[in-house]
């Protein structure tokens, strides 16, 4: 690898297969963004996932999914069918190239087609074969086949998300499988740099619903300590409280004149109780929160205050909030110094003054359409070796000639023959 190369990014001159479905498109948009040669792999009739909406301009289209737009770009793009002898062996001459394989099928799949690690690495001892699935390649839920959403609910997020008095519910837009892909490429990485070290590759192993439960942070830890399940906490903080106390609900989230706003308030520790008095100041002087004058932050005491008390202060802070923008509270906590901020809808995000600053948005060409589309920037900078944001997701065998003809040597009519059998 030149210096060049290092300095565009930092995995320039790596290659990875990706046979992903959505379980695992993550994975490889991020090993892309580093710079990673991610080879898309497609059967000739194009990847399932394309007919996922939205889609450009409420157009259905398998060439117009935004879906596919986010979760495949940084990725080139080829059809091959591994279910073939003819695929399988096309398949093995990419792997010698290659120094990452990702893949989501159904544990053993790769096995029955003899493209199962053991058989990879003998082609290649320093290939990274990277699974992603459900419940991982063992186990005894290791061959149940479920939805994104039931992967959800069995890592124990689900139970966490809704309102205390009504059944868990799923978030807007489902987690599971990129929470899979994330692990997936953390993974690949980790395995990376053990080859670097020793020179040999090795087998991923991602379990999505263990990546699932790591989301749970301390909420394992309340269970083996207090067995204590922290439920559905809908927009409340809940403090567990010995009887005769009982739990403690406290605001998490307040309305203002635009939207909604997450400040802290209580008196737990020294910071907080700067920023609860500040808040306190403020609110008293607006005129709408009389009742909370003279409130002491020093002495409040969540393990002790009633329901009803803290109920009180809650009621009266929300007023205060009524009177505000987003944009006002904002520039109050910063100014005073309050542990607080507003929580930003897509449209904030995008008029955001900092990630407009910082070059977030990152513009994305598709010739194809005739124009260019907004995407997210990288969620880290590394100086030396930035992160990539295109190019922008391969269409249906779109570099079917760069690989098989150009780098693999296959003549045309010999490309043609493959596509008339089904095999590209």
């Amino acid at each position: 690898m030149t210096e060049q190369q290092m300095k565009e990014s930092l995995m320039s001159g790596y290659r990875a297969l990706d046979l992903t479905n959505e379980k695992g498109f993550l994975c490889g948009r991020i090993l892309g963004g580093l710079g990673v040669d991610v080879i898309k792999i497609e059967k000739p009739a194009g990847d399932p996932a394309r007919n996922i909406g939205p889609f450009y301009k409420d157009i259905p289209d398998p060439e117009k999914s935004l879906y596919w737009f986010f979760c495949n770009a940084c990725k080139r793009g080829i059809t091959l069918d591994i279910e073939t002898v003819d695929g399988q062996q096309i398949f093995e001459r990419l792997v010698k190239t290659a120094d990452f394989v990702i893949e989501s099928y159904a544990p053993g799949y790769m096995e029955s087609l003899g493209l199962g690690y053991s058989a990879l690495s003998q082609i290649n001892p320093r290939i990274i074969l990277t699974s992603i699935t459900p419940f991982g390649q063992t186990g005894p839920y290791k061959d149940f086949k479920p939805s994104e959403l039931t992967t959800w609910a069995m890592g124990g997020m689900m139970f966490m998300t809704g309102n205390p008095d009504r059944p868990p519910v799923q978030v807007s837009h489902p987690q599971a499988y990129y929470f899979g892909g994330l692990h997936g490429a953390v993974g690949s990485m980790v395995a990376h740099y053990y080859r670097e070290l020793t020179g040999d590759g090795q087998h991923v192993d991602v379990s999505i619903q263990q990546g699932c439960v790591l989301t749970l942070m301390y909420a394992a830890e309340y269970w083996d300590l207090l067995k204590i399940n922290l439920g559905r906490m809908s927009g409340f903080w809940f403090t567990p409280r010995p009887e005769p106390y009982g739990p403690l609900r406290a605001e998490m989230f307040f309305r203002c004149k635009d939207g909604w706003v997450m400040p802290i308030i209580t008196g737990a520790q020294a910071g907080l109780v700067k920023s609860s008095q500040e808040l306190t100041k403020v609110a008293v002087e607006a005129g709408v929160a009389d009742e909370l004058e003279g409130l002491d932050w020093t002495k409040f005491d969540t393990s002790t205050i009633s329901q009803e008390e803290r109920s009180r202060i809650d009621e009266a802070f929300g007023r205060f909030f009524l009177t505000k923008t987003k944009e006002e509270l904002m520039q109050l906590a910063v100014e005073k110094a309050i542990v607080m901020g507003p929580i930003n809808d897509v449209k904030d995000l995008w008029e955001s003054r900092h990630l407009s600053a910082k070059g977030f948005w990152k513009k994305v060409e598709h010739p194809e359409l005739g124009e260019t589309i907004a995407y997210p920037g990288p969620p880290v900078e590394i100086s030396e070796a930035p992160w990539m944001v295109t190019p922008r997701a391969p269409l249906i065998g779109e570099h079917n000639g760069d690989i098989y003809e150009k780098e693999l040597g296959f003549p045309k009519e010999q490309l043609t023959m493959l596509k008339a059998r089904g095999i590209i």
